[in-house]
């Protein structure tokens, strides 16, 4: 495993005592179990207020994500199990996920410069291009 995703996979955790949980009926099919029991799970994970370590934050908060709010707040809806804990489990599991990828800086990107033979084949392909657009221009009238 990479020593950077070794590292993040025991980066920052989610302290549960951080996480609210309500619980609501689940949508969708699922006949009269669906109408009676609130078993679909609403997590909400204050970023701003939490334990996380300061740059994990901020990439948290950064990240163009319809789960976080204006306020920072992460809103997490898990309604795949017909049991309240097993969606809460996955709740946690996707939170901690977000927090997992955040937790990893961004690769920095090194500047490369293209080949001659590359830039040599672009402007032969280039060329090449400008031919064919050329061949279907109007003939003159001799």
């Amino acid at each position: 495993m990479h020593a950077a995703r070794r590292a993040a996979a025991a980066g920052p955790r989610v302290e549960p005592a951080e996480v609210e949980f309500s619980a609501l009926r689940a949508q969708g099919a699922g006949g009269q179990n669906v109408n009676k029991v609130a078993n679909a799970v609403l997590l909400r994970f204050d970023v701003p207020a939490s334990s996380l370590p300061e740059d994990v934050k901020a990439r948290l908060l950064a990240r163009a994500d319809r789960r976080i709010g204006s306020d920072g707040v992460v809103t997490i809806k898990a309604q795949e199990q017909r049991s309240l804990p097993r969606n809460k489990a996955a709740a946690l599991a996707r939170l901690q996920a977000m927090v997992d990828a955040a937790a990893l800086p961004p690769r920095r990107r090194l500047a490369t410069v293209p080949t001659r033979a590359a830039r040599e084949r672009r402007l032969e392909a280039k060329a090449a291009r400008g031919a064919i657009k050329s061949g279907r221009r109007r003939v003159a009238a001799v």
